[in-house]
């Protein structure tokens, strides 16, 4: 039985991208030792997109890959709690049709995705 979904980030400088997590985005965490965290990400969700096709008349394709999102319910308001203990934001929110984004770098590593949905969310069901 599955009982949970383990996520990865790769990165050039884990100490400091574990500290962006813990610090700013402050993520429940348990330290397995030498600073080796491993964080809660609370309840979750995965979807599957397709690499290509045709949405609302206009034909997009993608890579192959995988992308880290974290849900908030209030985007406005997460982006100025989040800028407030250092993260720094690439641009303003912009409507992506299925919800409110906002890309938010992570030391060392790749950005990950905030965003208010307006879908209804797997985690509720």
């Amino acid at each position: 039985m599955i009982l949970a979904c383990h996520t990865l980030v790769y990165s050039d400088d884990p100490g400091a991208t574990r500290a962006f997590f813990r610090d700013v985005l402050q993520l429940p965490h348990i330290d397995e030792g030498d600073g080796w965290l491993i964080f809660a990400t609370g309840p979750s969700e995965m979807g599957i997109h397709p690499t290509g096709g045709t949405h609302e008349g206009r034909d997009y394709s993608s890579p192959r890959h995988h992308q880290i999102s974290f849900i908030c319910d209030d985007i406005e308001a997460t982006k100025a709690e989040l800028e407030a203990r250092g993260a720094i934001f690439d641009g303003d929110v912009a409507d992506h049709g299925y919800g409110l984004v906002a890309m938010v770098r992570v030391p060392g590593a790749d950005d990950v995705q905030i965003y208010q949905p307006r879908h209804r969310t797997a985690y509720d069901s």
